[in-house]
């Protein structure tokens, strides 16, 4: 894990030296300014692509001027030397979304039913142009390299997306499609090393079981239809991620934990929504359905809703809440004693996050349960003080 030390007290103690402080401080800052500079520089060059095909709104302009661009970055990357890379690369990339972004708008907006069956191999191909070239080296800068595979990966799931909107495919299908969805983007998030696109893998990987998130006025809200098998899901994956990221090298490891972290996260959403709605398990999957297409009555679905929950597991919202407390000192503990800092740190804001949340559903006028509570976490800090020290003498 990444460890948090405060450099200047260390170099105090003796346990550094001054010079040793001096360098870890410079290397902390170098880190932040970079991932400023990084940010500023991605930001302007999506608001220029994207601005610049809109403002033209012309497909033969938009062609040329991404030519143009694209052409001028390579070659400021191919003669123009360290110092003026930067601008190389934003030529580049600007250049080849004006291209890939504007051909993608192009076929929407003009060629709708055959937008997909264009989009769908071609982005694939100049993902997988990009691919090959970022891991084998050459043609251009890693960083360009890798921005245009994820323009192609863009182009490709945004063909994907058409194709199922025009076929209007439900069930299976869809799941498979999120799959699939979520697989690319961890391929290409390890190919290109940039953490952020492997995260995003959880969001289609979620919505497999319609775990999603939506918006509406001045509101957001976290939506988790099957709370039960969705955190059976992420604690699967989490399980299968922090065993991979024992075995494999570092560059690898980096995206197991983030695909671990962000999986964790979202199984605690998952729970939250559990402990104030509880949950019958499969309902939104196996059980009855209103089609408000036919003219089946209300009290026909309602009649069909409860006999599949007479039959159905059901977990009460009160349950819920009571294993998820559970679930989180001990995930707490065991993160802790293992130093994995990312799980150890989304589980005590989850903790306070259920506390908080308990404190107003189901505890604000009960006194007996802080009391409860409160001494029942004496004996409890107490054991896992006893445990850290033993685990501490055994590794000593």
């Amino acid at each position: 894990m990444h460890t948090l030390a405060d450099t200047r007290q260390l170099a105090l103690d003796g346990i550094i030296t001054e010079e040793q402080a001096r360098l870890i401080d410079a290397r902390a800052r170098e880190a932040m300014v970079a991932m400023g500079i990084n940010t500023l520089l991605g930001a302007g060059i999506l608001a220029a692509t994207l601005g610049t095909i809109f403002w033209l709104a012309s497909a033969s302009a938009v062609a040329l001027f991404g030519s143009v661009l694209l052409a001028a970055g390579l070659l400021i990357l191919a003669r123009g030397g360290a110092l003026y890379r930067m601008f190389g690369n934003a030529g580049a990339l600007i250049g080849a979304g004006m291209l890939i972004g504007g051909a993608g708008i192009e076929l929407v907006d003009k060629h709708f039913t055959l937008a997909p069956i264009v989009m769908l191999p071609g982005g694939a191909l100049v993902a997988l142009i990009a691919g090959r070239a970022l891991l084998r080296g050459g043609l251009t800068t890693r960083f360009v390299q890798g921005a245009i595979l994820l323009m192609g990966l863009a182009l490709h799931l945004a063909g994907l997306t058409l194709l199922l909107e025009q076929t209007q495919v439900t069930g299976p299908l869809v799941a498979l499609s999120y799959a699939y969805t979520a697989f690319l983007l961890v391929v290409a998030g390890w190919a290109t090393d940039v953490r952020l696109v492997t995260a995003l893998a959880l969001v289609p990987f979620a919505q497999m079981l319609s775990t999603g998130t939506s918006y509406f006025h001045a509101s957001y809200v976290f939506m988790s239809p099957e709370p039960t098998l969705s955190i059976l899901q992420m604690g699967l994956l989490v399980a299968a991620m922090i065993w991979l990221g024992s075995r494999v090298q570092e560059r690898t490891a980096r995206h197991s934990r983030i695909l671990a972290t962000i999986g964790f996260i979202v199984a605690n959403l998952c729970a939250l929504v559990g402990s104030l709605w509880g949950d019958v398990v499969g309902e939104t999957l196996w059980g009855p359905g209103y089609d408000w297409a036919s003219d089946q009555s209300y009290e026909a679905y309602e009649a069909a809703r409860q006999a599949f929950e007479a039959k159905a597991l059901v977990i009460s919202a009160d349950a819920y809440a009571i294993l998820w407390a559970i679930a989180l000192v001990a995930i707490i503990a065991w993160a802790a004693q293992s130093g994995r800092r990312a799980l150890f740190n989304a589980s005590m804001t989850f903790a306070a996050i259920h506390a908080y949340t308990q404190m107003f559903e189901s505890f604000a006028d009960e006194p007996l349960a802080y009391v409860i509570g409160g001494f029942a976490a004496i004996p409890l800090a107490w054991g896992m003080w006893r445990l850290n020290l033993r685990l501490a003498a055994r590794s000593a």
